[in-house]
């Protein structure tokens, strides 16, 4: 007896499974790609939310930026002149004025710095971050948070603050309880760099001090 049939048989059965397996690996793909799409499209949504978010909370700290900040003392007379010994200076921590011809590197110090360098990081338009030695670790480190990507910012313990944190720009300071206080983000973004300053923008690197 011929084994034609069955071969055709078997044939056929396979030629079946072959289109089956084609059809659902189409539909796999199509499952796939359905997903990848809807992960793309919630990547862009989730994108868009957060830098619509960013973009708003940037434009609202240049508004708060803009208007008088709460707090905020002004001094003025500040002298430039670059001297050799120590100043005795009227504000504490100093707010400007006579400095060492070396200004302090920017960044975040564990140990106080000296007030003649800090000042000339005043001049080039840092924002100098003073705390009490004793502030917690978690106020310590929203301070230190405020300096992170910043080139221009100075963080340090100082001995005998007015309040627990200190935030001193050159003819600026504010002074607050709380290293959370919301204050100190306006403070930082309305006087960094502050274009009224003759040497704004001058390096806060290449000069004395190591940051952590």
């Amino acid at each position: 007896m011929s084994k034609t049939p069955q071969r055709d048989e078997r044939a056929a059965r396979l030629a079946q499974v072959q289109s089956e397996q084609r059809r659902a690996a189409r539909r796999r793909t199509v499952l796939v790609a359905s997903v990848a799409g809807g992960l793309v499209a919630v990547l862009v949504a989730v994108t868009a939310f957060v830098l619509a978010g960013e973009a708003r909370r940037v434009s609202e700290l240049e508004a708060q930026a803009a208007a008088d900040i709460e707090g905020v003392e002004k001094f003025e007379g500040h002298e430039f002149t670059h001297v050799t010994t120590q100043v005795d200076y009227p504000q504490t921590p100093p707010t400007g004025g006579e400095h060492d011809a070396v200004w302090q590197n920017c960044g975040v110090y564990e140990a106080p710095v000296v007030n003649e360098h800090a000042v000339h990081s005043l001049e080039h338009g840092a924002v100098w971050f003073t705390h009490d030695p004793a502030l917690p670790a978690d106020q310590v480190a929203a301070l230190h948070a405020l300096a992170d990507g910043q080139t221009y910012v100075l963080v340090s313990p100082y001995e005998g603050l007015p309040s627990p944190v200190v935030a001193s720009a050159w003819g600026y300071q504010l002074q607050v309880d709380d290293a959370t206080d919301e204050r100190l983000k306006v403070f930082l973004r309305k006087y960094l760099l502050n274009p009224d300053l003759p040497e704004a923008g001058a390096l806060c690197s290449n000069g004395i001090g190591a940051p952590a």
